[in-house]
């Protein structure tokens, strides 16, 4: 990690930002046809459910609750308690979602057990993307998904789709790349470069594989 990297810090922006999250259209999924839009396009690159999931970097936990309405049964982590608290309060007594708090650049759950790792706005975020790839990578069961919701936004910060593609290729992993500049996924028009890729994990370990 780099020097600037505070876990601490970090902890308590997205506890100040955990009030207000769900108002932005793409975080809180509050207008159905938003929530729709979601829906389909992350189902339409899932393998079939039931299966699990890991949700890293979680938020409130929208995404996890649309995966777990599906047929999943979903594992979220936040580093920032208020997320979770959040999430947790919107799962009410449902056992198909749970949610802990955590790093998600070195998450704390069981190799090789999940058939789903979905990512949204995490790696840029990260001080080392490639460890955390490693890491992810490392819960797939063979055959699972990666799925990775990344932006170059109009402020400059983010990934650009060229370099997330590279990111993966420098673990060894190939990606499928889907624009996503539609306003319907947002609630708005926008003019940065927003995307979701999918690297899709072989059946089978391969000899060598950290998986």
């Amino acid at each position: 990690m780099t020097d600037e990297y505070d876990l601490d810090e970090q902890r308590d922006i997205w506890d100040a930002e955990a009030a207000a999250f769900d108002e932005a259209p793409d975080h809180g999924l509050r207008d159905p046809a938003v929530r729709q839009v979601w829906r389909e396009l992350l189902l339409r690159n899932l393998p079939e459910a039931p299966g699990r999931a890991a949700d890293l970097g979680c938020g409130t936990g929208t995404l996890s609750l649309l995966l777990a309405d599906a047929g999943w049964s979903v594992d979220g982590l936040d580093l920032s308690p208020e997320m979770v608290r959040l999430a947790r309060t919107k799962a009410g007594s449902r056992t198909d979602v749970s949610y802990v708090e955590g790093d998600a650049s070195a998450p704390p759950f069981e190799a090789g057990a999940y058939d789903v790792v979905l990512c949204r706005h995490v790696l840029w975020a990260l001080p080392d993307p490639v460890d955390a790839l490693r890491r992810w990578e490392a819960l797939l069961a063979p055959g699972g998904r990666l799925l990775l919701v990344e932006g170059r936004w109009f402020n400059g910060a983010g990934l650009a789709a060229r370099e997330t593609v590279e990111l993966l290729a420098s673990v060894g992993r190939q990606a499928d790349l889907t624009l996503l500049p539609e306003p319907a996924y947002w609630g708005r028009e926008i003019t940065d470069e927003r995307y979701l890729v999918v690297s899709r994990f072989p059946k089978q370990r391969e000899s060598g594989s950290s998986l």
